[in-house]
């Protein structure tokens, strides 16, 4: 075999695997999900509250516990315990209701609020909503402080719950 064709085989061995990696993290593990399969909360005074969440769409992978995202809309001024380390993580291009850039840019601005929606939906990870006065709302997974240190391989921070066996 030549050395031009071993080249031109390694290229198309490497696009196809590019192409193929990209198509798993954009596509193919997320899901999206049944409105109605979908229990938005928001915590007050830390006990949580359903939220009556209309035009709900929403996506998640088993994949990873940080892969959700949504958009709806609520009806009349919703309250809760803010959230103040939000930051929105990104999804998928084609799901375009969801605009972390935008969201952030209006949570540092003030003209969204960050509130929790539930803490440690799984060990570590925070489901947090951006609210809007015109009703709209997002709602996306972060790590929490008790997650970034147990993840990390160190013991829970004080005042954190016990991690699940096999994290610690």
């Amino acid at each position: 075999m030549s050395g031009k064709l071993i080249g031109i085989v390694l290229l198309v061995l490497g696009a196809a695997a590019g192409v193929g990696m990209y198509y798993l993290q954009v596509y193919h593990f997320y899901e999206r999900l049944d409105p109605g399969a979908v229990a938005l909360m928001v915590e007050e005074a830390g006990a949580p509250r359903a939220l009556d969440a209309g035009s709900l769409r929403a996506i998640d992978a088993a994949s990873s516990p940080i892969r959700f995202r949504a958009c709806f809309e609520v009806a009349g001024e919703v309250a809760g315990d803010p959230y103040p380390e939000a930051v929105p993580l990104n999804a998928p291009g084609w799901f375009d209701c969801f605009d972390a850039a935008g969201i952030g840019a209006d949570l540092e601005s003030g003209a969204a609020i960050a509130v929790t929606g539930q803490r440690n939906i799984v060990y570590g990870i925070d489901r947090v909503l951006a609210l809007y006065p015109d009703g709209r709302g997002f709602a996306w997974h972060q790590i929490n402080a008790c997650g970034e240190e147990v993840f990390d391989g160190r013991p829970a921070p004080e005042g954190c719950p016990p991690p699940p066996e096999g994290n610690s």
